[in-house]
């Protein structure tokens, strides 16, 4: 596979925590390509190293040592300034805790990307509250985060990741608030995103029902990456995908 073809290269990453004065390796060389168009879910036992990668892979968190680079680019080499833009422009992040702005409401939250762009507000309203219907919120637009569920949050946050087009969209639990359903749409949406050959999904994950729509599962454990896998799915849907 050539770089040409590649969105994410992460070769030998290290990235460590000073807690206190104890170190705790949080990534101890990580190496990992991930395909342009591709979905690429991130498992592994909670504190193996998957949040940080993905923060590494996103710029928003700086490795120690090792070379990550994104869609062609270097981020630890870039100037600040630089890495906002180029953030701002290609990669779209769902948090684990939302990280909505609660004075906004959520035609108002999901704008914020494209307000950062330079879109004018009605328009990037209006480009949000078609992204908030795709994930089945049209009637929720004008609700405050404090009047909607922790599954409808969730949604808000996926639709403000999607609505400026990122070439790299990277979630943390996308469906940890959702039930079966919704996660399963909020899943064929983001998979259908995937589809396109410019953009390139990341999600780490617990959940086990959405695995059938991943092209490679990676696992993690003690900060590295373990096995990588590709899946096949059975034609009968109530089977599990298989790892081959």
């Amino acid at each position: 596979m050539t770089n040409s073809n590649l969105a994410v290269r992460c070769q030998n990453v290290l990235k460590v925590y000073d807690t206190g004065g104890q170190k705790v390796t949080a990534l101890n060389g990580v190496n990992l390509d991930i395909a342009m168009g591709e979905l690429m879910m991130l498992v592994g036992p909670s504190g193996c190293g998957k949040t940080t990668l993905i923060s590494v892979i996103a710029g928003i968190l700086d490795q120690d040592s090792g070379c990550c680079e994104v869609l062609g680019e270097d981020l630890l080499n870039m100037s600040n300034q630089k890495n906002l833009a180029f953030r701002a422009q290609n990669i779209g992040f769902v948090f684990q805790a939302f990280n909505l702005l609660p004075s906004l409401n959520a035609a108002e939250n999901v704008s914020v990307p494209l307000l950062i762009n330079g879109i004018k507000r009605a328009e990037a309203e209006r480009k949000a509250i078609a992204v908030l219907e795709q994930v089945g919120l049209g009637n929720r637009v004008n609700a405050l985060p404090s009047e909607l569920s922790g599954g409808q949050q969730q949604r808000v946050a996926i639709a403000r990741a999607l609505i400026h087009g990122p070439r790299l969209i990277v979630c943390d639990e996308p469906t940890s608030s959702l039930d079966h359903e919704t996660g399963r749409n909020v899943m064929s949406l983001l998979k259908e995103v995937a589809l396109h050959q410019d953009r390139t999904l990341v999600i780490v994950t617990h959940d086990a029902r959405i695995f059938k729509f991943a092209d490679r599962i990676a696992k993690m454990d003690d900060g590295h990456i373990v096995e990588v896998n590709k899946i096949a799915v059975s034609q009968n849907q109530n089977h599990n995908p298989e790892l081959i």
